[in-house]
């Protein structure tokens, strides 16, 4: 046990750093005290002194916006927290029962003891509000409030005051960040006992271990700086970075066996050694993580333990929708019949872009590279397509950021098997996907699927030839694919000279020509295609603006882009931008009050003080006035009028405002 210096910009805070196993309590100890208290749990459970071994618990996407009018909010369902809580509930919902037959979960419990039901799943809304209930499957105990107002404050309070959670596991990304802290600070107020568990990407990008795992580096803008610092409320007990699947169910194991038995509260300070005691008694899972623990009631000290597992494999994780119902509603996917908009599931079969452009936060260059479906790819993506069509989806949007990581040999291995098994008779499909397709129901959901995914314009204009990207193109289009999308960053060639994604400049075939070509192949398939745009990065002026305002506006003009969401630079804390504008110590995610006013609010993630500093306020109104003159109709709209348009036809929508819906987030 060593305490070592985290680097924060200059300023130091102690932690101390802990290896797995270490310095973990004595194994025959540990089993002692393991078995102790499955006795007397036992005991008091057959006397009838304690009712239920499980405890309660609320998993919370912090919503990024405070304000549903004109502002853009998360559209989607929150696959970060679904897929980092894959695990852990699914190794609990395999326990749960007699206690004698419980593998992982033999201890206390967290009350994640069933899946949703298939009649539960179809009958879900597209509201992130869901009751708790007596008997709640593992989808009713996650808070998604989508806006952050009062009316979300009162809802969590009376939630929280219902359930009286023993744990509360909130993800949250940067520019939630804020009121993530508010969201624990309530549960401190209501239950001061409550233990409460950070992670997302915010904690992703802004907390992370050193390769031997001696040591932490955390920005300025990270959790623990800001609260030792000062900054913000110490009301977090432990924080989770990195690929934490196994680290969440390592974590919650510990939380279980740190649990007074009798009132079934945590008790902090057992939480290191019973966390020790399950890593050297099983080792560490796959992935690489970081835990790190307050060490004290101040919630000011903190530990930690670097996790580095085996290298990941996302086809063997469960599936992120196995324990949630399928919410999202993505106006992209229509039913041709009656115009309805399909529940739409997120597919990812990586988890990083190839590409290493500066500005972005899901490059290969953050965190611990590109992670794909390797054993079987091909066979497990059909499975997990299977067993979405099983959870209700009738659309599927795969939100890596290249599809396939760019792969073509991938993409048309898996658009040829998805194209046999659509037109296959049920009685001829492989017993593996059966066992999802089990009525008439899914049966048709499968064959009429529509997908999307998201390509870059270097993949179909320049890494291959035009006819291996219109044979791709034909091929997506054939297995249901209706939908793409591309990142065009900008038309203009002097910004476009700095972004990796631009890969092979040709000074005779500028980007501009290199995005029309791109386009061309697409619509030339009849897919639909949606674009995003990015002001603010190295190189703007107000002329190449004007520039790329003008040139997407002759790509809608000519009908080769339906639709078109402009963005503004939004700096992450990790991203090498953010640091080369002089801005790695400036960002202000934690104070709990921001004027978030307009124009910004018409920008996904935009807020004053963490956009490009080459932008100007009067060039986002600039941007956001000229960019809905001259794009009209194919401007990924976000004011209120559009909104209501859109909510009208998703049964069961309760204020929830769609943005980058057309995008696919």
């Amino acid at each position: 046990m060593t305490t070592h210096a985290i680097d924060a910009a200059g300023r130091k805070v102690d932690v101390v750093m802990h290896r797995p196993g270490d310095d973990a309590v004595d194994p025959v100890a540990f089993q002692e005290l393991r078995q102790q208290r499955r006795e007397k749990l036992e005991g008091d459970l057959g006397s009838g002194l304690l009712r239920t071994r499980y405890f309660p618990v609320l998993s919370v996407l912090a919503p990024v916006m405070t304000q549903s009018e004109g502002e853009i909010t998360y559209p989607g369902d929150p696959m970060a927290l679904y897929a980092a809580l894959s695990v852990a509930v699914h190794r609990a919902v395999d326990d749960a029962g007699p206690l004698e037959n419980a593998r992982h979960y033999n201890d206390l419990a967290p009350e994640w003891k069933r899946f949703p039901s298939k009649e539960y799943r179809a009958a879900a809304s597209s509201t992130g509000f869901r009751p708790y209930g007596t008997e709640p499957n593992t989808d009713q105990m996650v808070f998604d409030p989508r806006v952050w107002d009062e009316s979300a404050r009162m809802k969590w309070i009376t939630l929280l005051r219902e359930v009286r959670p023993r744990v509360v596991l909130i993800s949250s990304v940067s520019p939630a960040h804020r009121y993530a802290l508010e969201i624990a600070a309530m549960v401190k107020a209501e239950l001061p006992h409550a233990y409460v568990v950070l992670g997302g990407r915010h904690v992703d990008e802004t907390m992370t271990a050193t390769p031997d795992g001696g040591r932490i580096v955390v920005k300025p803008s990270g959790t623990v700086a800001v609260i030792q610092e000062g900054k913000a409320p110490p009301v977090i007990d432990a924080l989770v970075s990195g690929e934490a699947y196994y680290a969440v169910d390592a974590l919650m194991r510990a939380l279980a066996m740190a649990m007074d038995l009798e009132r079934r509260w945590v008790r902090p300070e057992r939480v290191l050694p019973c966390l020790q005691g399950i890593l050297a008694e099983e080792g560490v899972g796959a992935g690489k993580s970081l835990v790190v623990l307050a060490s004290d009631e101040t919630r000011e000290s903190f530990c930690g333990i670097a996790l580095n597992g085996p290298q990941l494999d996302l086809a063997l994780l469960p599936a992120p929708y196995e324990a949630f119902a399928i919410r999202s509603h993505f106006p992209i996917f229509t039913d041709p019949v009656t115009g309805d908009i399909l529940r739409t599931a997120h597919f990812m079969v990586s988890n990083a872009c190839p590409y290493r452009c500066n500005f972005c936060s899901e490059s290969v260059q953050i965190g611990h590279g590109l992670r794909r479906f390797r054993d079987d790819a091909i066979g497990r993506a059909i499975e997990r397509v299977c067993e979405y069509v099983s959870y209700d989806a009738k659309s599927l949007f795969f939100d890596d950021s290249v599809f396939w990581s760019g792969r073509y040999r991938d993409i048309s291995d898996f658009c040829e098997e998805l194209s046999k098994i659509r037109a296959a008779e049920p009685g001829d499909l492989h017993p593996r996907l059966r066992r999802f397709l089990t009525d008439d129901g899914d049966i048709s959901r499968l064959r009429n699927l529509q997908w999307g995914a998201q390509l870059t314009v270097d993949t179909l204009a320049a890494l291959h030839s035009q006819e291996e990207s219109e044979k791709i193109l034909r091929q997506m289009r054939d297995a249901g694919c209706s939908y793409i999308y591309i990142g065009i960053e900008s038309m203009s060639t002097q910004v476009m000279n700095g972004i990796h994604k631009n890969l092979r400049r040709d000074e005779s075939r500028p980007w501009r020509e290199k995005v029309r070509h791109a386009a061309r192949m697409v619509k030339s398939q009849g897919i639909t295609l949606g674009t995003s745009v990015l002001f603010g990065l190295d190189g703007e002026t107000r002329s190449s603006i004007d520039e790329t305002i003008h040139e997407v506006g002759r790509l809608i003009d000519d009908e080769l882009v339906d639709l078109a969401s402009p963005n503004i630079l939004t700096y992450h804390p990790a991203t090498p931008i953010t640091r080369q504008h002089g801005m790695h110590d400036q960002l202000d995610y934690h104070s709990p009050r921001i004027d978030n006013r307009k124009p910004y609010i018409y920008f996904e993630e935009a807020f004053p003080g963490v956009v490009s500093v080459i932008l100007s306020e009067d060039d986002i109104w600039h941007i956001h006035n000229e960019t809905q003159r001259r794009w009209g109709g194919a401007r990924n709209d976000t004011s209120p009028e559009s909104v209501l348009q859109v909510e009208g036809r998703i049964e069961g929508a309760a204020g929830e405002i769609i943005q980058e819906t057309y995008a696919g987030i």
